[in-house]
């Protein structure tokens, strides 16, 4: 289905974008000249309240007003907390990461023996299955293919699905204990400033690219979009990220967009990424 992008700068305050994939609207976005977009953007910040009351922190990112710092939106490398506590919670991540990829190797060979046991039986049941059912059959088919796509049409942001917190310290810390005053973090804005409330932001970085995005400061963070559920799909992709060249400590996720896209295509993006968070 042909695909086409409309620009609308008749208005020299605001310019509007929509993707069209025949009639259907893919995506739409605007930029104005009043107003600056801050969501997505990371800044270098200062801690300059913090408020145990709440179990957050008000942080100087150079915004209109203080931005809000959840303690959950907290990456535990910024706490100040002893060594020994340190070390235990890298063992714990360790742990936890080794269990998520013998999970991941679980379910991709449960899904290879599914598949091959579907191709099975699919075998012999079109042996047994012709004349006026291929018919019936065809259409339910058409129906379903209909509904999946409708599905991957309307499914969430990739992004926000596919980022994973990392595990917190055996010991339950309050804000107050491990983050100080005047502390340096970098943060990304998540919600934009509404009304008298400052931007709501997150030390869990992630930088969206087309076809991938680098979730910088986690290790557990990497996989295909939760949106793909084609298996073969899924596999084809999942080798595709396994030889890509990601660094400890650093997430990768394949999103729906790169599902019909090349391995070259998709190692530039990630390329991309990587250049763009060396350079931050």
């Amino acid at each position: 289905m042909a695909k086409r992008m409309l620009i609308d700068a008749t208005h020299a305050e605001e310019t509007r974008v929509v993707v069209l994939s025949g009639n259907r609207l893919e995506h739409f976005d605007f930029e104005s000249s009043i107003k600056k977009q801050l969501k997505g953007n990371i800044y270098l910040a200062k801690v300059t309240r913090v408020e145990p009351s709440l179990q957050a922190a008000f942080v100087d990112y150079g915004g209109n007003r203080h931005g809000f710092l959840s303690f959950s939106e907290i990456h535990p490398d910024y706490y100040q907390i002893p060594i020994a506590d340190r070390e235990a919670l890298t063992a714990e991540d360790a742990a936890s990461e080794e269990q998520d990829a013998d999970a991941e190797a679980t379910e991709a060979a449960d899904q290879d023996g599914e598949a091959a046991a579907d191709g099975e039986d699919n075998s012999e049941s079109n042996g047994e299955d012709n004349g006026d059912d291929n018919g019936d059959d065809n259409g339910d088919d058409d129906e379903a293919d209909s509904a999946a796509a409708d599905f991957e049409e309307v499914g969430g942001d990739d992004v926000e699905e596919t980022v994973v917190r990392r595990a917190r310290p055996q010991r339950n810390y309050r804000i107050q204990e491990v983050i100080k005053r005047r502390q340096i973090l970098l943060v990304q804005v998540v919600k934009e400033e509404r009304g008298t409330k400052g931007a709501a932001l997150t030390t869990y970085l992630s930088l969206a690219g087309r076809y991938c995005v680098l979730v910088p400061n986690t290790s557990r963070g990497g996989g295909i979009s939760r949106k793909i559920a084609n298996h073969e799909d899924r596999k084809r992709l999942r080798a595709i990220a396994n030889e890509l060249p990601v660094a400890d400590g650093v997430g990768v996720i394949l999103r729906t967009a790169g599902m019909e896209r090349s391995k070259a295509e998709i190692k530039r993006d990630f390329t991309y990424l990587v250049k763009l968070w060396e350079s931050i």
